[in-house]
């Protein structure tokens, strides 16, 4: 059966009066946009986080477009919010999940309570009767302070030598990219076209319907077909955001142990130019 028990309605937004609630909008095309949209209306209380600045680490040679925060400092950054490892948190974001996604593989990877994904993002809670909110919420009372991140690391991931063992192993690894860039026909962020060898394509805009809303489990099983079977998955795409979404799936059909290549394909193609 497909496990819903990681997403909430709108509706049910009451039910988790307790949590703390995260607005993970964003663009790639405009990385300013998200918390611009954040200032103008959000879910009363809910604080923002910023793919690149919070949810991921500096650019360098090799590691892809978004690596992974350093586990230690994104700790300190949740407690500073008041969350800890057993906290109730909500997500949400208006670009199928995308990055709200991304802060559930993110907790979850390091052994935190996992975020309910608020399934529809902020355009269904504001069809759904939502009053935005402009003011920036209270500052929150770290309740954490003093504990040590320095236990804290992630897990369920690898790197590209990671993934090249993985292969040879015979692990299924699944490209979540947009068809056309996974054929190699069009390239619109890294400098080179194509897919990594063996990688099968399984598009993470799949598993969603145009409102951002998951798909029944019959629609999602015909998604994976056979590779929910297999022994390893590996799951990548550009650089380890969109991905989370089809980790999000899997991990709902049953699949938990599903892996993130996090640089991902713009790790991969670091190390051909």
């Amino acid at each position: 059966m497909l496990n819903i028990s990681n997403t909430i309605e709108p509706k049910q937004f009451s039910e988790l009066g307790a949590a703390i609630v995260f607005d993970c909008r964003f663009s790639l095309a405009d990385p300013g946009e998200g918390e611009a949209l954040y200032r103008e209306g959000h879910i009363p209380g809910a604080h923002y986080l910023h793919l690149e600045r919070d949810m991921s680490s500096p650019v360098m040679r090799h590691g892809g477009r978004h690596p992974l925060p350093d586990p230690a400092d994104f700790v300190a950054l949740l407690a500073s919010y008041g969350v800890g490892p057993g906290t109730d948190v909500i997500a949400y974001d208006d670009h199928r999940l995308a990055y709200a996604t991304r802060l559930w593989w993110l907790m979850k990877s390091l052994g935190f309570k996992p975020p309910v994904i608020l399934n529809g993002g902020y355009q269904a809670w504001l069809g759904a009767g939502g009053d935005p909110c402009c003011e920036l919420p209270a500052a929150v009372a770290d309740l954490h302070r003093g504990r040590s991140t320095d236990a804290f690391s992630y897990s369920g991931h690898c790197d590209i030598e990671d993934l090249r063992a993985a292969q040879d192993l015979g692990c299924i690894l699944i490209d979540s990219r947009e068809e056309r860039r996974y054929l190699g026909l069009e390239e619109p962020i890294d400098p080179i076209a194509g897919h990594i060898p063996g990688a099968l394509n399984h598009p993470w805009q799949g598993v969603t319907d145009t409102e951002g809303r998951f798909l029944a489990e019959e629609q999602q099983r015909e998604h994976w077909g056979e590779v929910l079977d297999a022994q390893r998955l590996v799951v990548y795409c550009g650089s380890g955001v969109t991905a989370c979404v089809n980790l999000f799936s899997l991990a709902s059909m049953g699949r938990d142990d599903a892996e993130l290549y996090a640089g991902s394909w713009s790790d991969w193609c670091s190390y051909l130019w």
